[in-house]
């Protein structure tokens, strides 16, 4: 899709944003910019939801033109800027080097065809392909994550046995040689991943993947497809915590709607609110974050 197709101006015609109000500006600085970007003119973090319902060609597999279009329409919405390229590269710049953080998880992996629309932005905006990784385990070793200026974290939502979810705070667990050492208290201190020198100040873009996440399960390697669904969704915003506190609404949702009532997701998720108010990584409280919903909305959740 080519920047003279794809503007925010468009968008505002079609109604998708009218939920939004204002533009929201990068400055020079990376680190200060995430932080002026995380947040909207409401003083409340922005959190994107695109959905389409005809993303999907198969399980996990979604159509390569859909997934670029939805990434895009969603940086464009966090952004609040009219040119996609503008987007991206206030985001990236041209000697960055970028680790693309994704997940292996042999049941829900992260998508290739989403790591790849992730590159192909990153490459436009002149970033030299010997400078891009995507990888999962093994970053401890891997000279691009060790030696990163920036960081896109990007892995599916799903029930997890030792902290509840699986999700974009918990994503960053490679990046230390024992990751068991964290499974104490349901992963309560994930948020300390994010404090880690090779980690802090540097992701640029959190998408939480919604195309089929997992919502229920039992012991600790579980997985069963009946418990996915076609969500056919992404999550995308600056705040990993506000982003990954939306996605747990929803899937409690879901456990609701499936079960016929509450069940409680066990081991609780008490790591993304934890990362709120005890590590002051980001906003996992609702009345502070601002969900922006843009596609398909049919049996959203939320």
């Amino acid at each position: 899709m080519t920047k003279k197709t794809l503007t925010r101006r468009k968008l505002i015609k079609s109604g998708a944003l009218a939920s939004i109000g204002g533009y929201l500006y990068l400055n020079s600085s990376p680190a200060r910019a995430m932080n002026a970007m995380s947040a909207s003119q409401t003083g409340k973090s922005r959190v994107v939801l695109i959905r389409d319902k005809d993303l999907l060609q198969g399980y996990n597999k979604p159509d390569p033109g859909r997934i670029q279009s939805m990434l895009d329409r969603a940086l464009l919405a966090l952004t609040g800027k009219d040119d996609i390229m503008d987007a991206w590269k206030g985001i990236l710049k041209p000697d960055d080097i970028l680790g693309i953080k994704t997940n292996v998880w042999s049941h829900l992996p992260t998508p290739s065809e989403l790591e790849q629309a992730i590159k192909k932005r990153a490459l436009e905006v002149g970033i030299q392909e010997k400078n891009i990784g995507i990888k999962d385990r093994g970053i401890t070793n891997d000279d691009i994550f060790q030696n990163s200026t920036a960081l896109i974290n990007t892995r599916p939502l799903r029930s997890h046995a030792w902290s509840g979810v699986g999700s974009l705070i918990k994503n960053y667990i490679m990046f230390i040689p024992n990751p068991a050492s964290l499974h104490g208290d349901s992963c309560a201190d994930l948020a300390t991943l994010w404090k880690l020198p090779v980690v802090e100040g540097k992701t640029r873009l959190n998408v939480l993947v919604m195309l089929n996440p997992l919502f229920h399960g039992v012991g600790r390697h579980h997985f069963s497809k009946k418990y996915t669904w076609e969500y056919n969704g992404l999550l995308v915003g600056f705040d990993p915590v506000a982003v990954d506190a939306i996605g747990i609404r929803i899937l409690q949702a879901r456990r609701k709607e499936y079960f016929g009532e509450d069940r409680p997701l066990n081991p609780p998720a008490k790591h993304i609110f934890l990362a709120d108010t005890r590590h002051k990584l980001g906003t996992a409280d609702p009345d502070k974050i601002e969900l922006v919903k843009l596609g398909w909305q049919e049996n959203c959740l939320i």
